[in-house]
């Protein structure tokens, strides 16, 4: 989606004649560039996210391999399990008893907290808001992947005999790794454009070009911090993340618990969780890509929406069926995976500077992680085999998400025709000085 003689032009200026590069074409050299960013940072978050999203999970799966006989005196209830899956979003794996997993989780998730909302900041400054989409879609995506590997992998320690209990085995396979990979990404992972020794300078021009393409990069403006906490769009987004968020949460802890409900024994489940997650993975790259191309984030975000409302309403509707009831968690985790990364990657369009996106990606994310706390409490042993409440009320916060994104697609859409009429339409691809009004410039056009 590039305008080649904009791009041309823009990056010709900036050339030298002894510079080695010159002998490609600038798209070929923007291209270049792209493939280079893609190899040395995608690997590397996405390992993060995939080692970080298995942290998270393996609760599921550690719940079917003895986990509350051993730590939380059986829980009959599931209400010390709710409580120790949703201490990780208030912010293990040796842990003995119920207040020491429950204060392992919480300090998980306290150095997992900036993850996601950094991601999505740092790869918008290396990336255009046509790349993007893509980007944070294969980074989420490996949440799907986890989910699935997750399964095959549990099922592997539950049959391994080992001498140690197979959730604390589970724990330490998938533990070690994070730790490990925080060394990497602290020596891989390059510095800002501007600043990384990644780069030599015709591809620093190129990547500050790129950067500066229908915005225009800022630094510590104090007054776009304030306007996010003041701008509406980003509590509209928090709310829909909050929607998707619930349902994220619960899949990650219950996914293996739902599915022995359909008569599965506990081995067999962890093996059935693989299938939607990996055709959660496989929805969410096709939607970003199409979005990518299309310039569109609400539809997607509407439809994904719908998807995973229609799967709880199959679970509430069908209780014997075990073909739909199974069919209906591929809509729910399609949807939510569909879901979580659409809203992601239209607020991180549509907040107008790094400033703003600093701090709006941040409040959307603790509104968002809310929702996660809730889930973490909709499916307490009690309530199965039907899990009616769990279910109606991710249903429900479905249905509210694509109202949201349906209301959100109108307004970015008028607001568009409304600075087309009153100021042109702005040349694509041009920069946008958006260092004093963020997304308010007059020549910025949302992502609708």
């Amino acid at each position: 989606m590039l305008d080649e003689k904009a791009v041309s032009a823009t990056i010709e200026e900036s050339s030298t004649h002894d510079d080695p590069l010159t002998e490609r074409s600038p798209l070929e050299e923007e291209r270049r560039l792209v493939r280079r960013l893609d190899m040395r940072l995608m690997p590397v978050l996405c390992a993060l996210y995939l080692f970080a999203y298995l942290d998270r999970i393996n609760l599921g799966n550690a719940r079917l391999q003895g986990l509350p006989e051993d730590v939380l005196h059986g829980d009959p209830t599931g209400v010390l399990f709710d409580w120790v899956n949703s201490a990780f979003y208030f912010s293990y794996a040796t842990v003995f008893n119920f207040a020491g997993l429950l204060t392992v989780r919480v300090c998980l998730g306290v150095f997992e907290a900036a993850l996601s909302p950094g991601v999505a900041l740092y790869l918008s400054l290396f990336y255009t808001r046509d790349e993007i989409g893509l980007r944070i879609a294969t980074y989420n995506g490996v949440a799907a992947v986890a989910g699935a590997f997750g399964g095959l992998l549990a099922f592997g320690i539950q049959n391994a005999h080992a001498g140690i209990p197979s959730w604390k085995l589970l724990f330490i396979i998938e533990g070690v790794p994070s730790v490990l990979l925080g060394f990497v990404a602290f020596a891989f992972l390059p510095n800002r454009p501007e600043e990384t020794t990644m780069f030599n300078e015709r591809e620093r021009k190129i990547a500050l070009e790129r950067a500066n393409r229908r915005t225009t990069a800022d630094v510590g403006r104090v007054l776009q911090r304030i306007a996010a906490f003041m701008d509406w769009k980003v509590y509209a987004a928090g709310v829909m993340y909050f929607a998707s968020n619930c349902a994220f949460g619960s899949i990650s802890a219950f996914l293996p618990t739902i599915i022995t409900t359909f008569g599965f024994s506990n081995a067999i489940a962890q093996l059935l969780t693989v299938p939607p997650y990996a055709v959660a993975a496989i929805v969410l790259g096709l939607f970003q890509y199409s979005s990518d191309r299309l310039r569109d984030r609400g539809s997607f975000a509407i439809a994904s929406s719908i998807v995973g409302a229609v799967g709880y309403a199959l679970l509430l509707a069908v209780p014997s069926n075990i073909h739909v009831r199974y069919f209906a968690t591929f809509c729910v985790t399609s949807g939510t995976y569909g879901m979580n990364g659409a809203i992601a990657t239209w607020l991180t369009d549509n907040l107008g500077s790094e400033t703003k996106k600093a701090t709006g990606l941040p409040l959307f994310q603790a509104i968002g992680q809310s929702g996660a706390v809730l889930g973490s409490h909709l499916y307490p042993l009690r309530e199965g085999p039907r899990y009616r409440k769990g279910f109606a009320v991710n249903c429900g916060l479905d249905l509210l998400a694509a109202l949201v994104a349906v209301t959100l697609t109108i307004v970015y859409r008028g607001e568009n025709r409304r600075r087309d009429v009153q100021y042109g339409k702005p040349l694509p691809n041009a920069p946008v000085d958006t260092t004093e009004l963020a997304d308010k410039a007059p020549a910025f056009r949302y992502t609708p």
